[in-house]
């Protein structure tokens, strides 16, 4: 975390499990799915979080028990109030979740799903106002059209139907949603996944703009590695429902400390000739089920560099540089390939099972 900036929320050993029916019509009884598993993340003020992992990581479910839209099964959320206090968001009640929904906001992946198509934009952006009781009749219009503005949408498209609006500002309508409660906390689910990349790079420097202009501290979930170097301070990987490497976003890239990040950065395009795409170990295989049970390290079935012990061993927390946080029983032993150098992947020395 960026040292000055005190904690916004902390996540403290987060899970989240479902029980979901086996064959047809629950035939087999229930089994129990592990979509997040003891996580623990420290998101401070005015900062900006990348959560990055393949799709069925548990990225979305994790921002989703951030919101309280599912409530987790364990582990605790705290969120540090403006007033100084300190709010367990799992245990909180009704009345104290209205209240702080308004400091935690979400702007979602697709502008078209999203969005109700029988509302006009400006009942979309009013409609948080509305149901947290903020503002209404002409209080209520100004806000949202001085929202519309900060957004780049014009006041005269506020009786537009989502439909007349392009991609891009379909988005910008879900954006002045979110921050239509000036919120403190956004969490942007794949934010710019829907859109095209012209129009991906315009709605990123939206959010960055905004951030800086309203103070806001970012969750940016994603799986564009591109995206989550330009924009975020930090970054958390996310394998089967659990945090596998911690780091600031440079330290991150350049010298992962985890090899399934090794693996994530293989698939980002890098502009250098000289670099072999066969300097770094294969993965094979596809992310398992989460309710697969994996013991040991559960990325050790397609880890290149898995030893017995992954396979028994459940790894902890290594240290391995300031800010920087591995669950991979040799991080400080790997010398795995970053982006931006060269480089072999493999032990730096030996390693005893």
């Amino acid at each position: 975390m960026i040292k000055e900036n005190p904690p916004l929320l902390e996540l403290r050993d987060v899970s989240m499990e479902f029980a979901v029916a086996r064959g047809w019509f629950g035939a087999r009884g229930r089994m129990t799915v592990r979509a997040v598993r003891n996580v623990s993340l420290s998101i401070g003020q005015g900062e900006t979080i990348g959560l990055v992992g393949e799709s069925g990581s548990g990225k979305t479910t994790l921002g989703r028990c951030i919101l309280r839209a599912h409530r987790p099964t364990g582990g605790s959320i705290v969120y540090h109030t403006e007033a100084g206090e300190e709010v367990d968001l799992v245990t909180a009640g009704p009345e104290q979740l209205r209240r702080h929904r308004r400091d935690i906001r979400m702007i979602f992946q697709d502008p078209n799903s999203s969005l109700n198509p029988r509302l006009t934009v400006a009942q979309i952006i009013g409609e948080p106002l509305i149901t947290n009781r903020l503002a209404r009749g002409a209080d209520l219009k100004e806000r949202v059209l001085e929202t519309m503005r900060l957004v780049g949408l014009r006041p005269d498209q506020a009786e537009r139907y989502p439909h007349a609006f392009s991609g891009g500002e379909r988005q910008r309508v879900g954006i002045a949603r979110a921050l239509i409660t000036n919120p403190r906390l956004v969490v942007c689910d794949e934010a710019v996944t829907a859109l095209d990349v012209s129009i991906r790079s315009q709605v990123l420097n939206l959010l960055q703009e905004l951030q800086e202009r309203l103070g806001l501290t970012y969750l940016f979930i994603s799986h564009d590695l591109a995206v989550i170097k330009h924009l975020c301070d930090r970054v958390a990987v996310m394998y089967v429902g659990e945090l596998v490497e911690q780091a600031p976003t440079a330290e991150l890239f350049a010298r992962p400390r985890h090899p399934y990040t090794e693996a994530l950065l293989a698939s980002l395009p890098v502009p250098d000739p000289d670099r072999r795409r066969d300097e770094r170990p294969p993965i094979s295989g596809e992310i398992p089920d989460p309710a697969e049970q994996i013991p040991g390290c559960v990325f050790h079935p397609r880890c290149p560099h898995a030893q017995d012990r992954c396979t028994h061993d459940v790894p902890g927390e290594h240290h391995t540089a300031p800010d920087t946080v591995s669950r991979c029983h040799f991080a400080e032993d790997l010398h795995l390939l970053g982006i931006g150098g060269r480089g072999s992947a493999g032990f730096s020395r030996n390693v005893k099972n």
